[in-house]
Protein backbone atom coordinates (compact mmCIF):
# COMPACT_ATOMS: atom_id res chain seq x y z
CA UNK A 1 0.00 0.00 0.00
CA UNK A 2 1.38 3.23 -1.30
CA UNK A 3 -0.23 6.60 1.27
CA UNK A 4 0.25 9.58 -0.16
CA UNK A 5 -0.47 12.97 1.26
CA UNK A 6 -2.59 15.60 -0.82
CA UNK A 7 -2.93 17.89 2.21
CA UNK A 8 -4.96 18.42 5.43
CA UNK A 9 -7.13 15.19 5.75
CA UNK A 10 -6.68 14.77 1.93
CA UNK A 11 -5.39 10.99 1.52
CA UNK A 12 -4.30 9.12 -2.19
CA UNK A 13 -3.87 5.61 -1.08
CA UNK A 14 -2.87 3.54 -3.69
CA UNK A 15 -3.44 -0.67 -3.56
CA UNK A 16 -3.28 -3.20 -6.54
CA UNK A 17 -6.83 -3.46 -6.26
CA UNK A 18 -7.24 0.36 -6.66
CA UNK A 19 -6.85 3.96 -5.62
CA UNK A 20 -8.87 5.55 -3.32
CA UNK A 21 -8.81 8.88 -2.69
CA UNK A 22 -10.12 10.38 0.48
CA UNK A 23 -11.41 14.37 1.17
CA UNK A 24 -9.36 16.42 -1.43
CA UNK A 25 -9.55 19.99 -0.26
CA UNK A 26 -7.21 22.76 -1.88
CA UNK A 27 -9.40 25.55 -2.31
CA UNK A 28 -10.24 27.96 0.77
CA UNK A 29 -12.93 27.14 3.01
CA UNK A 30 -15.45 28.75 5.20
CA UNK A 31 -15.48 32.81 3.81
CA UNK A 32 -11.68 32.02 2.38
CA UNK A 33 -10.50 32.05 6.18
CA UNK A 34 -9.02 28.60 5.98
CA UNK A 35 -6.42 27.39 3.48
CA UNK A 36 -4.72 24.35 3.52
CA UNK A 37 -1.53 23.74 5.02
CA UNK A 38 1.19 23.32 3.64
CA UNK A 39 0.20 24.34 0.79
CA UNK A 40 -1.02 21.56 -1.65
CA UNK A 41 -1.97 23.92 -4.24
CA UNK A 42 0.99 22.85 -7.20
CA UNK A 43 0.24 19.49 -7.01
CA UNK A 44 -1.08 17.38 -9.98
CA UNK A 45 -4.59 17.19 -9.51
CA UNK A 46 -5.51 15.82 -12.23
CA UNK A 47 -2.91 12.75 -11.45
CA UNK A 48 -4.18 12.30 -8.46
CA UNK A 49 -8.22 12.58 -9.03
CA UNK A 50 -7.83 9.68 -11.85
CA UNK A 51 -8.85 7.54 -9.17
CA UNK A 52 -10.80 4.30 -8.91
CA UNK A 53 -12.99 5.22 -5.51
CA UNK A 54 -13.44 8.63 -3.90
CA UNK A 55 -14.28 8.43 -0.28
CA UNK A 56 -15.42 12.33 1.42
CA UNK A 57 -16.01 11.86 4.63
CA UNK A 58 -18.16 14.37 5.23
CA UNK A 59 -19.47 17.77 4.16
CA UNK A 60 -17.58 20.19 5.95
CA UNK A 61 -15.67 22.27 3.06
CA UNK A 62 -12.12 21.11 4.29
CA UNK A 63 -12.88 18.07 3.27
CA UNK A 64 -15.65 18.33 0.45
CA UNK A 65 -14.36 20.90 -1.82
CA UNK A 66 -16.83 21.46 -4.99
CA UNK A 67 -14.29 23.16 -7.39
CA UNK A 68 -11.74 20.10 -7.14
CA UNK A 69 -14.26 17.56 -7.52
CA UNK A 70 -15.45 19.26 -10.42
CA UNK A 71 -12.50 20.04 -11.87
CA UNK A 72 -10.13 17.12 -11.46
CA UNK A 73 -11.84 14.33 -10.18
CA UNK A 74 -12.82 11.28 -12.67
CA UNK A 75 -16.48 11.23 -12.28
CA UNK A 76 -16.89 7.22 -13.52
CA UNK A 77 -15.05 7.01 -9.59
CA UNK A 78 -16.79 4.40 -6.85
CA UNK A 79 -17.77 6.95 -4.57
CA UNK A 80 -17.28 4.82 -0.83
CA UNK A 81 -20.65 6.55 0.69
CA UNK A 82 -21.04 6.54 4.84
CA UNK A 83 -24.37 5.50 6.06
CA UNK A 84 -25.96 8.55 6.75
CA UNK A 85 -29.39 9.55 8.12
CA UNK A 86 -30.16 12.35 6.17
CA UNK A 87 -28.73 11.93 2.01
CA UNK A 88 -27.27 14.97 1.71
CA UNK A 89 -23.45 13.95 0.84
CA UNK A 90 -25.09 11.71 -1.72
CA UNK A 91 -26.91 14.54 -3.48
CA UNK A 92 -23.52 16.98 -3.49
CA UNK A 93 -21.65 14.58 -5.08
CA UNK A 94 -24.54 13.89 -7.31
CA UNK A 95 -25.00 17.48 -8.50
CA UNK A 96 -20.97 17.32 -9.86
CA UNK A 97 -21.27 14.28 -11.99
CA UNK A 98 -20.89 11.20 -9.40
CA UNK A 99 -22.99 8.44 -10.44
CA UNK A 100 -21.46 5.51 -9.12
CA UNK A 101 -21.92 4.67 -5.53
CA UNK A 102 -21.17 1.95 -3.26
CA UNK A 103 -23.16 2.46 -0.26
CA UNK A 104 -21.98 0.77 2.99
CA UNK A 105 -23.79 -0.10 6.52
CA UNK A 106 -22.47 1.51 9.74
CA UNK A 107 -19.64 0.00 10.65
CA UNK A 108 -19.80 -3.26 8.96
CA UNK A 109 -16.76 -5.06 6.78
CA UNK A 110 -17.59 -4.66 2.97
CA UNK A 111 -15.62 -6.27 0.26
CA UNK A 112 -15.56 -3.73 -2.90
CA UNK A 113 -14.89 -5.62 -6.05
CA UNK A 114 -13.30 -4.35 -9.04
CA UNK A 115 -11.48 -4.79 -12.15
CA UNK A 116 -8.15 -4.33 -10.31
CA UNK A 117 -9.35 -7.03 -7.37
CA UNK A 118 -11.19 -7.02 -4.22
CA UNK A 119 -10.40 -4.55 -0.95
CA UNK A 120 -12.21 -4.85 2.47
CA UNK A 121 -13.81 -1.69 3.60
CA UNK A 122 -15.25 -0.09 6.64
CA UNK A 123 -16.80 2.97 7.32
CA UNK A 124 -17.59 4.20 10.81
CA UNK A 125 -20.41 6.75 10.59
CA UNK A 126 -21.52 8.94 13.17
CA UNK A 127 -24.89 10.41 12.85
CA UNK A 128 -25.49 12.74 15.89
CA UNK A 129 -26.29 16.13 14.82
CA UNK A 130 -23.26 17.29 16.84
CA UNK A 131 -21.19 15.28 14.51
CA UNK A 132 -20.12 17.26 11.41
CA UNK A 133 -22.83 18.72 9.35
CA UNK A 134 -24.97 16.20 10.25
CA UNK A 135 -22.72 13.20 10.22
CA UNK A 136 -19.20 12.68 10.10
CA UNK A 137 -17.15 9.60 9.64
CA UNK A 138 -14.16 7.65 9.43
CA UNK A 139 -12.91 4.86 6.77
CA UNK A 140 -10.90 1.55 7.22
CA UNK A 141 -9.10 -0.14 4.07
CA UNK A 142 -7.34 -3.39 3.83
CA UNK A 143 -5.36 -4.71 0.56
CA UNK A 144 -4.79 -8.05 2.15
CA UNK A 145 -1.12 -7.30 3.23
CA UNK A 146 -1.61 -3.39 4.55
CA UNK A 147 -4.54 -1.75 7.01
CA UNK A 148 -5.29 1.48 6.85
CA UNK A 149 -7.52 3.44 9.26
CA UNK A 150 -8.42 6.82 8.05
CA UNK A 151 -10.03 8.78 10.53
CA UNK A 152 -9.63 12.01 9.50
CA UNK A 153 -11.56 14.90 12.33
CA UNK A 154 -13.95 11.91 13.11
CA UNK A 155 -14.71 11.32 16.44
CA UNK A 156 -16.07 7.24 16.88
CA UNK A 157 -17.28 6.33 20.25
CA UNK A 158 -16.90 2.43 19.44
CA UNK A 159 -13.28 1.43 18.60
CA UNK A 160 -13.26 -2.33 19.46
CA UNK A 161 -15.14 -2.91 16.22
CA UNK A 162 -11.36 -1.98 14.33
CA UNK A 163 -9.53 -5.06 16.16
CA UNK A 164 -12.73 -7.36 16.01
CA UNK A 165 -13.24 -6.33 11.87
CA UNK A 166 -9.61 -6.05 10.57
CA UNK A 167 -7.46 -7.34 13.14
CA UNK A 168 -3.91 -5.16 13.58
CA UNK A 169 -4.38 -1.52 12.05
CA UNK A 170 -0.55 -1.11 10.40
CA UNK A 171 -1.27 3.16 10.22
CA UNK A 172 -3.74 5.62 11.40
CA UNK A 173 -4.27 8.96 10.17
CA UNK A 174 -6.39 11.06 12.11
CA UNK A 175 -6.67 14.82 13.52
CA UNK A 176 -5.00 16.53 16.63
CA UNK A 177 -5.72 20.19 15.77
CA UNK A 178 -8.27 22.26 16.90
CA UNK A 179 -11.07 22.69 14.07
CA UNK A 180 -13.75 25.37 15.83
CA UNK A 181 -14.15 28.97 16.43
CA UNK A 182 -14.53 28.87 20.10
CA UNK A 183 -12.83 30.46 22.21
CA UNK A 184 -11.23 32.78 19.70
CA UNK A 185 -14.46 34.74 18.59
CA UNK A 186 -16.08 35.05 22.58
CA UNK A 187 -15.90 38.35 23.82
CA UNK A 188 -14.12 37.37 27.20
CA UNK A 189 -10.96 39.41 28.36
CA UNK A 190 -7.63 38.29 26.75
CA UNK A 191 -6.29 36.25 29.84
CA UNK A 192 -8.95 34.14 30.01
CA UNK A 193 -9.38 33.70 26.54
CA UNK A 194 -5.73 32.43 26.63
CA UNK A 195 -6.44 30.14 29.36
CA UNK A 196 -9.84 28.76 27.59
CA UNK A 197 -7.37 28.02 24.48
CA UNK A 198 -5.00 26.63 26.08
CA UNK A 199 -7.14 23.79 27.77
CA UNK A 200 -8.76 23.11 24.16
CA UNK A 201 -5.17 22.99 23.29
CA UNK A 202 -4.19 20.19 25.17
CA UNK A 203 -7.56 17.94 25.57
CA UNK A 204 -7.23 18.06 22.05
CA UNK A 205 -4.43 16.62 21.92
CA UNK A 206 -5.01 14.31 24.90
CA UNK A 207 -8.67 12.70 23.23
CA UNK A 208 -6.08 12.44 19.94
CA UNK A 209 -3.58 10.22 22.08
CA UNK A 210 -5.84 8.55 23.71
CA UNK A 211 -7.30 7.09 20.14
CA UNK A 212 -3.72 6.36 18.83
CA UNK A 213 -3.44 4.31 22.53
CA UNK A 214 -7.09 2.31 21.54
CA UNK A 215 -6.22 2.04 17.99
CA UNK A 216 -2.74 0.78 18.81
CA UNK A 217 -1.38 1.10 14.68
CA UNK A 218 2.14 0.64 14.02
CA UNK A 219 2.15 4.09 12.58
CA UNK A 220 0.71 7.42 13.38
CA UNK A 221 0.05 10.36 10.57
CA UNK A 222 -1.12 13.57 12.26
CA UNK A 223 -3.42 15.25 9.56
CA UNK A 224 -6.51 17.17 9.41
CA UNK A 225 -5.05 19.95 10.84
CA UNK A 226 -4.03 22.77 11.36
CA UNK A 227 -5.50 25.26 8.23
CA UNK A 228 -3.70 27.83 7.86
CA UNK A 229 -5.53 31.58 8.26
CA UNK A 230 -3.92 34.06 5.49
CA UNK A 231 -6.16 37.15 5.79
CA UNK A 232 -4.48 40.12 7.76
CA UNK A 233 -7.72 40.42 9.78
CA UNK A 234 -7.04 36.50 11.18
CA UNK A 235 -3.98 36.01 10.78
CA UNK A 236 -2.65 36.09 14.65
CA UNK A 237 -5.02 32.66 14.41
CA UNK A 238 -2.00 30.92 13.30
CA UNK A 239 0.59 28.92 15.85
CA UNK A 240 3.57 31.06 15.01
CA UNK A 241 4.32 33.55 18.02
CA UNK A 242 4.59 31.03 20.91
CA UNK A 243 1.16 31.56 22.11
CA UNK A 244 0.22 28.75 24.87
CA UNK A 245 -3.36 29.79 24.27
CA UNK A 246 -3.46 28.68 20.43
CA UNK A 247 -5.87 25.89 19.56
CA UNK A 248 -4.28 25.10 16.04
CA UNK A 249 -0.43 23.45 17.28
CA UNK A 250 0.85 21.88 14.07
CA UNK A 251 2.45 18.16 13.02
CA UNK A 252 5.90 19.58 14.74
CA UNK A 253 4.18 19.85 17.90
CA UNK A 254 2.15 16.93 18.29
CA UNK A 255 4.41 14.35 17.21
CA UNK A 256 6.87 15.67 20.26
CA UNK A 257 4.22 15.13 22.59
CA UNK A 258 4.00 11.35 21.24
CA UNK A 259 7.23 10.96 21.80
CA UNK A 260 7.28 12.73 24.80
CA UNK A 261 4.54 10.01 25.81
CA UNK A 262 6.66 7.41 24.81
CA UNK A 263 5.21 6.11 21.31
CA UNK A 264 8.31 7.03 18.31
CA UNK A 265 5.82 5.71 15.55
CA UNK A 266 4.46 9.06 14.53
CA UNK A 267 5.51 10.17 10.92
CA UNK A 268 5.72 13.73 9.24
CA UNK A 269 3.76 14.47 6.40
CA UNK A 270 3.25 17.45 3.78
CA UNK A 271 1.60 17.18 0.73
CA UNK A 272 3.31 15.31 -1.66
CA UNK A 273 4.87 12.97 1.23
CA UNK A 274 4.49 9.28 -0.03
CA UNK A 275 4.80 6.15 2.83
CA UNK A 276 5.17 2.94 1.11
CA UNK A 277 3.72 0.67 3.80
CA UNK A 278 3.66 -3.15 3.37
CA UNK A 279 2.24 -4.56 6.65
CA UNK A 280 4.37 -3.30 9.72
CA UNK A 281 7.44 -2.15 7.34
CA UNK A 282 7.37 1.54 6.44
CA UNK A 283 9.35 4.07 4.03
CA UNK A 284 8.64 7.76 4.36
CA UNK A 285 9.82 10.34 1.70
CA UNK A 286 9.32 13.63 0.96
CA UNK A 287 8.63 15.70 -2.30
CA UNK A 288 11.48 18.35 -1.04
CA UNK A 289 14.55 17.77 0.22
CA UNK A 290 14.43 17.41 4.23
CA UNK A 291 16.02 20.44 5.50
CA UNK A 292 13.33 22.34 3.13
CA UNK A 293 10.35 20.18 5.34
CA UNK A 294 11.70 21.22 8.14
CA UNK A 295 11.99 24.95 7.46
CA UNK A 296 7.99 25.12 7.01
CA UNK A 297 8.05 24.26 10.37
CA UNK A 298 11.32 26.65 12.03
CA UNK A 299 10.48 29.42 10.32
CA UNK A 300 6.61 28.97 9.49
CA UNK A 301 5.64 32.76 10.21
CA UNK A 302 7.73 33.53 7.08
CA UNK A 303 6.19 30.64 5.29
CA UNK A 304 2.85 31.74 6.00
CA UNK A 305 3.75 35.42 4.62
CA UNK A 306 5.46 33.66 1.69
CA UNK A 307 1.95 31.81 0.96
CA UNK A 308 -0.43 34.90 1.79
CA UNK A 309 1.10 36.85 -0.87
CA UNK A 310 0.72 33.95 -2.81
CA UNK A 311 -2.90 33.71 -2.18
CA UNK A 312 -3.64 37.39 -2.03
CA UNK A 313 -5.07 37.27 -5.47
CA UNK A 314 -7.17 34.05 -4.48
CA UNK A 315 -8.70 35.65 -1.45
CA UNK A 316 -9.34 38.99 -3.08
CA UNK A 317 -11.62 37.23 -5.61
CA UNK A 318 -13.64 35.07 -2.83
CA UNK A 319 -14.61 38.15 -1.05
CA UNK A 320 -15.25 39.70 -4.32
CA UNK A 321 -17.96 36.86 -4.60
CA UNK A 322 -19.56 38.20 -1.21
CA UNK A 323 -22.87 40.08 -1.00
CA UNK A 324 -22.82 43.40 -0.96
CA UNK A 325 -23.15 44.63 2.81
CA UNK A 326 -25.58 47.07 1.89
CA UNK A 327 -29.42 46.38 1.23
CA UNK A 328 -32.88 46.15 2.45
CA UNK A 329 -33.38 45.56 6.65
CA UNK A 330 -32.48 41.51 7.04
CA UNK A 331 -35.30 41.18 9.66
CA UNK A 332 -37.39 39.80 6.99
CA UNK A 333 -35.11 37.48 5.06
CA UNK A 334 -34.23 36.04 8.15
CA UNK A 335 -37.84 35.60 9.76
CA UNK A 336 -38.32 33.86 6.48
CA UNK A 337 -35.59 31.31 6.32
CA UNK A 338 -35.52 30.76 10.35
CA UNK A 339 -39.33 30.48 11.38
CA UNK A 340 -40.90 27.83 9.33
CA UNK A 341 -37.42 25.68 11.22
CA UNK A 342 -38.19 26.98 14.63
CA UNK A 343 -41.71 26.19 14.06
CA UNK A 344 -40.97 21.94 13.57
CA UNK A 345 -37.86 21.78 16.04
CA UNK A 346 -39.51 21.72 19.47
CA UNK A 347 -37.06 20.09 21.57
CA UNK A 348 -34.10 22.12 20.01
CA UNK A 349 -35.75 25.35 20.30
CA UNK A 350 -36.61 24.60 23.97
CA UNK A 351 -33.39 23.49 24.70
CA UNK A 352 -32.35 27.22 23.53
CA UNK A 353 -34.67 28.44 25.84
CA UNK A 354 -34.05 32.00 25.23
CA UNK A 355 -33.74 34.72 22.94
CA UNK A 356 -30.60 35.12 20.71
CA UNK A 357 -29.52 38.40 19.53
CA UNK A 358 -27.97 38.47 16.07
CA UNK A 359 -25.94 41.89 15.66
CA UNK A 360 -25.19 42.59 12.38
CA UNK A 361 -23.88 45.77 11.37
CA UNK A 362 -26.23 49.08 12.55
CA UNK A 363 -29.40 46.29 11.98
CA UNK A 364 -30.18 43.65 15.51
CA UNK A 365 -32.56 40.99 14.74
CA UNK A 366 -33.84 39.00 18.66
CA UNK A 367 -34.04 34.89 17.22
CA UNK A 368 -37.09 34.40 19.95
CA UNK A 369 -36.55 30.68 20.11
CA UNK A 370 -38.77 30.56 23.19
CA UNK A 371 -41.95 31.78 21.37
CA UNK A 372 -40.95 30.41 17.68
CA UNK A 373 -40.07 34.11 16.13
CA UNK A 374 -38.08 36.36 14.91
CA UNK A 375 -38.88 39.65 15.74
CA UNK A 376 -37.15 43.40 16.26
CA UNK A 377 -35.39 44.29 19.70
CA UNK A 378 -37.81 44.83 22.50
CA UNK A 379 -37.37 48.35 24.74
CA UNK A 380 -35.41 47.77 27.46
CA UNK A 381 -34.75 44.11 26.43
CA UNK A 382 -31.24 44.51 27.86
CA UNK A 383 -27.95 42.19 26.37
CA UNK A 384 -29.08 38.74 25.25
CA UNK A 385 -28.17 35.56 27.09
CA UNK A 386 -26.55 34.60 23.95
CA UNK A 387 -25.53 36.88 21.20
CA UNK A 388 -23.76 36.84 17.49
CA UNK A 389 -21.90 39.82 15.93
CA UNK A 390 -21.96 39.20 12.10
CA UNK A 391 -20.79 41.81 9.58
CA UNK A 392 -24.02 42.49 7.38
CA UNK A 393 -22.07 41.05 3.90
CA UNK A 394 -21.75 37.30 5.27
CA UNK A 395 -25.63 36.72 6.48
CA UNK A 396 -26.38 38.32 3.27
CA UNK A 397 -24.40 35.62 1.23
CA UNK A 398 -25.50 33.04 2.90
CA UNK A 399 -29.13 33.92 2.67
CA UNK A 400 -28.40 34.59 -1.03
CA UNK A 401 -27.31 31.10 -1.53
CA UNK A 402 -29.69 29.28 0.49
CA UNK A 403 -26.95 27.89 2.95
CA UNK A 404 -28.77 25.18 4.99
CA UNK A 405 -25.56 25.24 7.66
CA UNK A 406 -24.14 28.61 8.88
CA UNK A 407 -21.71 26.72 11.26
CA UNK A 408 -20.62 25.61 8.48
CA UNK A 409 -19.56 28.62 7.03
CA UNK A 410 -19.94 32.01 9.02
CA UNK A 411 -18.88 30.03 12.39
CA UNK A 412 -16.03 28.11 11.45
CA UNK A 413 -14.13 31.39 8.94
CA UNK A 414 -14.49 32.79 12.84
CA UNK A 415 -15.40 35.65 10.48
CA UNK A 416 -17.44 36.66 13.65
CA UNK A 417 -17.97 37.48 17.52
CA UNK A 418 -20.44 35.79 20.34
CA UNK A 419 -21.03 35.75 23.99
CA UNK A 420 -22.84 33.54 26.22
CA UNK A 421 -24.20 33.93 30.25
CA UNK A 422 -23.32 30.52 31.46
CA UNK A 423 -22.19 27.33 29.22
CA UNK A 424 -22.21 26.56 26.10
CA UNK A 425 -25.80 25.73 24.72
CA UNK A 426 -25.51 22.64 22.17
CA UNK A 427 -28.81 23.11 20.84
CA UNK A 428 -28.49 26.33 19.84
CA UNK A 429 -25.51 25.68 16.99
CA UNK A 430 -27.44 22.36 16.37
CA UNK A 431 -30.19 24.67 15.05
CA UNK A 432 -27.45 26.97 12.85
CA UNK A 433 -26.19 23.31 10.78
CA UNK A 434 -29.86 22.04 10.25
CA UNK A 435 -31.73 24.66 8.21
CA UNK A 436 -33.61 22.25 6.15
CA UNK A 437 -36.78 20.69 6.82
CA UNK A 438 -35.23 17.26 6.98
CA UNK A 439 -31.87 18.51 8.87
CA UNK A 440 -34.08 19.75 11.46
CA UNK A 441 -36.65 16.96 11.81
CA UNK A 442 -33.83 14.61 12.24
CA UNK A 443 -31.62 16.13 14.86
CA UNK A 444 -35.34 17.26 16.70
CA UNK A 445 -36.12 13.30 16.94
CA UNK A 446 -31.93 12.42 17.55
CA UNK A 447 -32.47 14.84 20.68
CA UNK A 448 -35.84 13.38 21.63
CA UNK A 449 -34.99 9.95 21.71
CA UNK A 450 -33.76 7.86 25.07
CA UNK A 451 -31.18 6.67 25.17
CA UNK A 452 -29.69 3.41 27.47
CA UNK A 453 -27.40 4.71 30.37
CA UNK A 454 -28.45 1.99 33.04
CA UNK A 455 -24.83 0.43 32.22
CA UNK A 456 -22.36 1.48 35.28
CA UNK A 457 -19.01 1.30 35.99
CA UNK A 458 -16.88 2.74 38.85
CA UNK A 459 -14.02 5.88 38.37
CA UNK A 460 -12.00 7.76 40.59
CA UNK A 461 -13.79 7.09 43.47
CA UNK A 462 -17.57 7.15 42.19
CA UNK A 463 -20.40 5.17 40.65
CA UNK A 464 -21.39 6.44 37.47
CA UNK A 465 -22.76 5.85 34.03
CA UNK A 466 -20.64 4.48 31.60
CA UNK A 467 -22.14 6.19 28.62
CA UNK A 468 -21.49 10.41 28.60
CA UNK A 469 -24.74 12.33 28.23
CA UNK A 470 -23.48 14.10 25.55
CA UNK A 471 -22.87 11.87 23.00
CA UNK A 472 -22.91 8.57 24.52
CA UNK A 473 -18.54 7.79 24.58
CA UNK A 474 -17.56 4.98 26.52
CA UNK A 475 -16.17 6.64 29.94
CA UNK A 476 -14.02 4.15 30.52
CA UNK A 477 -12.51 4.86 27.81
CA UNK A 478 -12.23 8.84 27.31
CA UNK A 479 -13.54 9.24 31.34
CA UNK A 480 -10.63 11.26 33.42
CA UNK A 481 -11.47 11.98 36.99
CA UNK A 482 -9.85 15.10 39.02
CA UNK A 483 -11.14 15.43 42.53
CA UNK A 484 -14.63 15.57 42.13
CA UNK A 485 -14.86 16.21 38.64
CA UNK A 486 -15.49 14.41 35.02
CA UNK A 487 -14.45 15.05 31.77
CA UNK A 488 -14.86 13.39 28.82
CA UNK A 489 -11.86 13.51 26.61
CA UNK A 490 -13.88 12.87 23.63
CA UNK A 491 -15.24 16.43 23.33
CA UNK A 492 -13.61 17.88 26.31
CA UNK A 493 -17.16 17.93 28.38
CA UNK A 494 -17.31 18.28 32.35
CA UNK A 495 -19.28 17.22 35.05
CA UNK A 496 -19.93 17.80 39.07
CA UNK A 497 -19.73 14.37 40.21
CA UNK A 498 -21.17 15.32 43.55
CA UNK A 499 -24.07 16.44 41.69
CA UNK A 500 -24.01 15.15 38.57
CA UNK A 501 -24.35 18.64 37.44
CA UNK A 502 -22.78 19.30 33.50
CA UNK A 503 -20.78 22.19 33.83
CA UNK A 504 -20.15 22.59 30.15
CA UNK A 505 -23.85 22.68 28.77
CA UNK A 506 -27.38 23.22 30.07
CA UNK A 507 -29.01 19.75 30.64
CA UNK A 508 -26.91 16.64 30.20
CA UNK A 509 -27.04 15.30 33.92
CA UNK A 510 -24.86 12.56 34.74
CA UNK A 511 -26.06 10.10 37.39
CA UNK A 512 -23.25 9.45 40.16
CA UNK A 513 -22.86 7.83 43.34
CA UNK A 514 -19.77 8.50 45.68
CA UNK A 515 -18.20 5.37 46.26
Amino acid sequence: MQVTSVGHAGFHIQTTAGSILCDPWVNPAYFASWFPFPDNSELDWDAIGNCDYLYVSHLHKDHFDPENLSKHVNKDATVLLPDYPVPDLKRELEKLGFHKFFETEDSVKHTVSGPKGDLEIMIIALRAPADGPIGDSGIVISDGETTCFNMNDARPVDMDVLGEQFGKIDIHLLQYSGAIWYPMVYDIPKGTKRNFGKQKRQRGMDRCRSYIEQVDATWVVPSAGPPVFLDDALRDLNDDHDDEGNIFPDQIVFLEQMRIHGNNGGLLMIPGSVVDIHGSEAVLSHPIPDAEVDKIFSNKAEYIENMAQKMAPVLAAEKASWAPAEGEPLLEAIKAKFEPIMAQSDVICDGIGYPVGLVMGDETVVLDFPKRLVREPIDGEGKYRYGFRIAPELVRTVLRDDEPDWVNTIFLSTRFQAWRVGGYNEFLYTFFKCLTDERIAYADGWFSEAHDDTASIELGGYEIQRRCPHLKADLTKFGVVEGNKLTCNLHGWQWDLETGACKTSKGHELRTRKL
